[in-house]
């Protein structure tokens, strides 16, 4: 078996300097293939390195055929991308990024290229690069630099001694240019405080940049004018971030841009990245600050062909986006006092008297026979109308509540340091389920007893029946505790959470494009509605949009959603705990007394339980998960957030339901963790 230094002597044999570019970089490949060995301790390939440099030490002719390959390498490649650009999405939206990296993956880059950030990847495509490229030791680093790296006095090429120097500058051109077109453009400058717009910290930037480089130029890198300049340049730089920060504030009060978000992350990393160029050209050890940096070329280069990376970062953005605007309508759903909770009860009752007809409706609309679309189209018709009278009735819906609540504990999630945060979001929780508990009581504690009332009417009148035995018995079958009830009341649950992303994003889209100002004061809008009319209108859509979307999109999907997954051979139905209950006890009519001594009956009112359980576990869970993406919370303090609840759930268990005071128990005790994320 070849050892090491047999497969080095092997590989150093066979370099040509005159072989084609695809070939050179093969050999290169090859060549940190070798150095990577088949292990990933990264202290064996740092002696690998220290092999590598001990053989070609003692061997002069091998020497001067591989400076005269690097000359070749550097001549023909255009490191400036790399340095400049690697790990920076070309594409400014999420589909075209996504198209990109699904390319990337998908179809291996070519070695013959002559753009060193299309090479890199091919060069350095393990983790462990990353691992021995910040390992090499400063002794190495020297010797790597005066061996192999060093400038040969006999070069043909004399320009190639200052190629790291004029790559630097041209790199930090490049990144200096994209920072300042990101900060002059018609979306950010508009968002940009008056105060910032003042002091022109984007414009001036190419300029101060300049300055830099002309005494780089003229005086040296590490010259005092060189230095003064440097350190001026990283005070622009500074100066832009904070303007940066200015068109957050924007954002949070006039509506989220997903793009312009995308946007001011990559800002902010070209910044770190010109800063991180900045110091390779400020330090008196170059060999070790360019090692630093390739590390971090390597980690980069990694995360910009990850699909997770993207599919987490873009997450989090959406999940900003639907929650910023939003809080007020989550509030509005969180009862904290006796008072809030009795009067809860009442708004849930009148919420599950009004749903007793939407029952007897969408029995109705089944007994006609029409086709599955058009079935599922009228029933959501009839579930939107319903729960927008409840809307505006100031009544409530069993299960909504958490899906809309993800912006109101995002908004106990902005400040995860103070001394308090963890107690005070468990507060929230509390106040939630609690809140959830008498709703699902008042919402099926009258629908039942009115749907039966209203059965009874109807025979009295001689008005017929909604369904026959037959029917009434496969309801019961239908919603057995011990069938696939659970699975259709998460799925519902899932349907309530979206209505509720639904609603924010169109809450968000409204501030955003200043519908609330069109309404208000553009002139046709006026004239035809009077200006306090038309301020009126604004003023209310702005506050009401989001209710309305949730309501609406929430009907649509409750009776639309069922028949066309279904179409694809997908069962799914509706499983809503009120509107479950309403079934049931229609059917209960139907059979008569004597359904009590059938044990159908008893699973069935099982079922109920366990679809208001599952409907809530199912929308708080995505709500919760919501809030804490939204807000970016590292995985210690996510921890910390599920010791405290679980800390709750066994010392005050009853506080979770009944309208009892919370007291706060000791918070348990976490272990510190390394890792933050």
């Amino acid at each position: 078996m070849a050892t090491p230094q047999l497969d080095l002597i092997e590989l150093l044999r066979s370099l040509d300097p005159e072989a084609p570019v695809a070939e050179r970089h093969l050999w290169l490949i090859r060549l940190l293939d070798w150095i990577r060995g088949e292990t990933e301790n990264p202290d064996v390939a740092v002696a690998r390195v220290r092999m590598l440099i001990d053989a070609a030490e003692v061997r002069p002719d091998w020497l001067k055929l591989w400076h005269h390959w690097w000359e070749e390498f550097l001549s023909d490649l255009d490191a400036t991308p790399l340095l400049a650009h690697l790990g920076f999405a070309p594409h400014g939206s999420f589909g075209s990024e996504l198209a990109h990296r699904l390319r990337r993956k998908l179809l291996p880059m070519s070695p013959d290229t002559t753009d060193l950030s299309e090479l890199f990847g091919q060069l350095f495509p393990s983790e462990l690069d990353a691992k021995w490229l910040r390992a090499l030791d400063e002794r190495t680093l020297r010797r790597l630099r005066t061996t192999l790296f060093r400038t040969d006095p006999d070069s043909r090429r004399p320009d190639v001694g200052d190629y790291a120097l004029r790559t630097l500058l041209d790199a930090l051109a490049s990144a200096i240019s994209q920072i300042s077109a990101v900060g002059q453009s018609a979306d950010v400058r508009a968002r940009l405080s008056s105060q910032v717009k003042a002091k022109r910290p984007f414009l001036d930037l190419p300029i101060v940049f300049e300055t830099l480089r002309e005494a780089v130029v003229a005086h040296g890198r590490q010259s005092a004018p060189a230095l003064v300049a440097s350190g001026q340049l990283r005070e622009q730089l500074d100066a832009c971030r904070a303007a940066a920060a200015t068109v957050y504030t924007h954002l949070e009060e006039h509506g989220i841009s997903v793009h312009i978000e995308f946007q001011m992350r990559q800002m902010r990393q070209r910044i770190l990245r010109a800063k991180a160029l900045l110091l390779c050209l400020e330090t008196d050890a170059p060999a070790q600050a360019t090692a630093q940096l390739l590390s971090h070329l390597v980690k980069v280069n990694r995360e910009s062909h990850s699909l997770r990376a993207l599919l987490a970062t873009s997450t989090e953005l959406l999940a900003a986006k639907v929650t910023e605007r939003n809080a007020e309508t989550g509030e509005h759903y969180i009862t904290r006092s006796a008072g809030d909770y009795w009067r809860l009860l009442g708004a849930a009752a009148g919420g599950g008297g009004l749903l007793a007809f939407t029952t007897w409706i969408k029995l109705a609309i089944g007994a006609i026979g029409l086709s599955a679309f058009w079935g599922g189209w009228w029933s959501g018709i009839n579930y939107a109308v319903s729960f927008v009278i409840i809307m505006l009735l100031g009544w409530t819906v069993a299960t909504k509540q958490p899906a809309m609540t993800a912006p109101a504990m995002a908004a106990r999630l902005k400040d995860m340091n103070a001394p308090d945060a963890v107690e005070s979001f468990v507060d929230e929780v509390v106040y939630l389920l609690r809140s959830q508990t008498v709703a699902i009581l008042g919402n099926v504690g009258l629908v039942m007893p009115v749907v039966f009332a209203l059965s009874m009417a109807l025979a009295w009148l001689g008005r017929g029946q909604a369904m026959d035995t037959y029917h009434a018995q496969y309801i019961l079958a239908q919603h057995h505790l011990l069938g696939p009830t659970v699975l259709y009341a998460a799925a519902t649950g899932g349907l309530l959470f979206l209505s509720s992303l639904i609603a924010g994003w169109a809450e968000n889209w409204f501030v955003f494009h200043r519908l609330d100002s069109v309404i208000a004061y553009h002139p046709r809008v006026t004239a035809r509605l009077g200006a306090e009319r038309a301020r009126r209108w604004g003023l209310y859509w702005r506050n009401h949009v989001s209710g309305w979307t949730a309501n609406i999109s929430l009907g649509l999907m409750l009776g639309l959603v069922p028949p066309i997954v279904s179409f694809f051979g997908i069962p799914m139905e509706v499983r809503h705990v009120t509107l479950v209950a309403g079934q049931i006890a229609a059917a209960i009519h139907e059979l008569g007394a004597g359904v009590l001594g059938q044990p159908a009956l008893w699973w069935a009112l099982g079922g109920i339980a366990i679809t208001g359980l599952t409907n809530l576990v199912a929308s708080f869970t995505l709500a919760f998960k919501l809030a804490l993406t939204a807000q970016n919370v590292p995985a210690l303090d996510r921890r910390r957030l599920y010791a405290a609840l679980s800390w709750r759930a066994l010392r005050q268990p009853h506080s979770f339901v009944l309208p009892v005071r919370v007291r706060h128990a000791p918070s348990p005790p976490v272990a510190p963790q390394d890792d933050a994320r």
